[in-house]
């Protein structure tokens, strides 16, 4: 097994039902919920919401403040459009809207919200990494 990858993101949430209705509204489906916890399918790995204290707890931190990291994750779509589609879904949702998507430096095109939660996600089209019906990359980019 390769060292170099990631089976699940686990992400600390205030209020785990407020959660949930957000990512409802971008047509999310959970795959499993228990307790303080919900996890998602992305093909391949999983994304979970956990209540912030049971994670704190969950990582022998009880009592710890968690907060939000210093990091995006990012949807990548097949065009401008789509990015601009799913972006105003997401602010339909209750998204707090922190750059609204734009031509970028390196000749894609994105914009970044924040979740009810303060996690980031940048919603981007990369022309250089093309993508399958599913929104998966087909090949890597290539290196010098």
């Amino acid at each position: 097994m390769t060292p170099q990858r990631v089976s699940m993101i686990t992400l600390g949430v205030a209020d785990l039902d407020r959660a949930k209705a957000f990512y409802g509204a971008l047509g999310w489906v959970p795959e499993q919920a228990i307790d303080s916890v919900v996890f998602y399918d992305l093909g391949g790995m999983k994304l979970g919401f956990f209540g912030l204290d049971p994670l704190a707890k969950d990582q022998g931190r009880e009592g710890a403040a968690l907060g939000v990291g210093a990091m995006a994750l990012c949807q990548n779509f097949p065009d401008p459009a789509a990015v601009d589609a799913a972006f105003a879904q997401a602010e339909a949702a209750g998204a707090t809207v922190l750059k609204r998507p734009e031509a970028v430096f390196w000749g894609g095109y994105s914009g970044y919200y924040a979740d009810p939660d303060g996690h980031v996600w940048e919603l981007a089209h990369n022309p250089f990494w093309p993508l399958d019906a599913d929104g998966k990359f087909t090949q890597a980019p290539a290196t010098e």
